[in-house]
């Protein structure tokens, strides 16, 4: 098996890197830029803008069902025509998309376009496993992660200037071009090493037809409860209450099944591994802190700010560029210093972050203030994101790292789906909690209280204001609800703070990769 440990790529590895990085971009990218636009999408197809929201939801479920069985299908087909067609049908769902007439069109189109986009990213990070060995990994997943992590952060203000300038259908045409590019940039230079060929010999993998099942089915119930979850207030809906009880019998009994069957499309018994397992927990963390804030700062932004999409976006351009500077640095340190240190910096860095942000953030907040708070929350991410990468491939043959991308970008996107769903909840119920508490305070009785109301009532009677006192109670209870959901912001970011500064410690349950040893070699 020597031969398989000591392959190289015949072309440039960084001319492959960049080759399926194109492609990655483009999709994560996807995953973002239609926020802005929903406004947009619904009145030029004369839609509600609940409904759509489809255009949002049905991408991710779509997406979540691919990911983790994106590695059965590179075994089934071969790794490169898996990840050519992986293109091909994002590309060309992504220009369908672009001439859809109507809503239930641009659903299906977008439903095809997440399945070609859910096998890029773990295509990407298997390819790049392969192609560079484990001492030059650190570099290579460094580009990688400025795809994954910059990718959602430019996304809304790219989306928000595309739909102002020319049409909501540009945000799916400009997918088009880079697809050629990112096709023929594959075909030409990137190849199955001969591991995966020689795997390919011995025959197709038999399928897994109740796994699979299983598999769409839970994971497609998850994906819909958690995005119309907090939309439909939970589970007093009666069809949100039952797709969760759906999804967590499924997967349990998916779970029991994968772990037993001889050939199983997601190798669940790879949670044997403690770094695996440590670094799924890890990448499920990221994705929450990641998506959550991701969320957070622009929401804070539009609604009790009152900022434009546009403006919002570019408010989070510079965690963007923070982590175009801090990636290529982690990825320099991760072959030559422990990455378990590295690790616990990270966590430190962003927890501390969390807790900056939260105790500045206010309804006096300038743009200035808020684009630093941005830029300060992504400086620790890329010392979590890189060792984490790096440390879930100790202790796994070389013939997994099909499965260690696709579990890793799994995790990492389900983690984000249930971080948006529980800021959410928590953003609502806080802001009611604080409105309830302020509000005992607004009354007749208050000195404080009478004290603003009449200087408002003065000011607006002066100003020639019709019914002033009106309007001034109608002042007050404005201010109320904005501090009230200002402070349940506050509330959630600086539980997110401690929730990462309490996961520093836990970097020493992994092993750390021997310096300087080989990449791991196919058994």
């Amino acid at each position: 098996m020597a031969e398989y440990v000591e392959w190289k790529p015949r072309y440039n590895p960084w001319a492959v890197a960049l080759t399926v990085t194109l492609a990655t971009f483009m999709e994560v990218l996807d995953t973002s830029i239609a926020n802005v636009s929903l406004p947009h999408i619904a009145g030029n197809l004369s839609v509600s803008e609940e409904e759509a929201t489809w255009v949002l939801t049905s991408y991710l479920v779509s997406n979540a069902i691919i990911l983790p069985i994106s590695a059965w299908f590179s075994r089934l087909m071969g790794r490169k025509r898996f990840y050519m067609m992986c293109v091909t049908l994002f590309t060309c769902s992504s220009f369908l998309c672009g001439l859809a007439p109507s809503l239930s069109v641009l659903v299906v189109c977008r439903i095809l376009q997440g399945a070609g986009g859910g096998g890029l990213q773990p295509s990407e990070q298997s390819i790049l496993a392969d192609t560079f060995p484990a001492a030059k990994r650190g570099m290579a997943f460094a580009v990688y992660g400025m795809a994954v992590v910059v990718a959602p952060a430019i996304g809304p203000t790219l989306g928000g200037w595309i739909t102002d300038n020319f049409s909501w259908r540009w945000i799916f045409y400009i997918n088009v071009p880079i697809g050629i590019v990112s096709l023929y940039l594959t075909h030409k230079l990137v190849e199955d090493p001969p591991y995966l060929i020689a795997e390919r010999a011995k025959g197709r993998p038999r399928i897994d037809y109740p796994g699979l099942g299983l598999l769409v089915i839970g994971i497609g119930c998850l994906q819909m409860v958690l995005d119309k979850g907090q939309e439909k207030d939970w589970f007093s809906t009666t069809w949100i209450a039952a797709l969760f009880i759906v999804a967590i019998y499924t997967l349990i009994a998916w779970v029991v099944w994968e772990y037993y069957h001889p050939a199983p499309i997601v190798e669940i018994r790879l949670f044997r591994n403690r770094n695996f397992s440590t670094a799924m927990f890890f990448t499920f963390v990221l994705g929450i802190v990641l998506f959550g804030t991701t969320v957070v700062i622009p929401q804070f932004l539009q609604l009790l700010l009152g900022y434009p999409a546009v403006k919002a976006g570019e408010a989070m351009a510079g965690g963007g560029f923070m982590m175009l500077l801090m990636m290529p640095i982690a990825g320099q340190l991760v072959s030559r210093v422990d990455p378990r240190g590295m690790m616990c910096f990270g966590f430190l860095a962003t927890a501390a972050s969390l807790y900056y942000i939260a105790t500045h953030l206010s309804l006096q907040m300038d743009f200035k203030t808020a684009a630093m708070l941005r830029t300060y929350q992504t400086l620790g991410l890329a010392f979590i994101f890189l060792p984490s990468s790096i440390l879930a491939y100790v202790g796994t043959p070389r013939e997994k790292n099909n499965q260690i991308s696709a579990m890793n970008s799994f995790v990492r996107n389900i983690g984000g789906s249930i971080g948006i769903a529980l800021i959410s909840t928590m953003l609502t119920r806080q802001a009611q909690k604080h409105q309830v508490y302020m509000t005992a305070h607004t009354d007749s009785g208050n000195a404080a209280f009478r004290q603003l109301a009449s200087g408002i009532t003065q000011t607006l009677a002066q100003k020639g204001v019709p019914h002033p006192q009106q309007q001034a109670y109608g002042r007050i209870a404005g201010m109320v609800t904005g501090q009230a959901t200002t402070l349940a912001y506050i509330d959630i970011i600086t539980v997110m703070a401690v929730v990462v500064a309490l996961l520093s410690p836990l970097v020493l349950l992994m092993r750390r990769p021997k310096a300087g040893g080989p990449a791991p070699a196919a058994h």
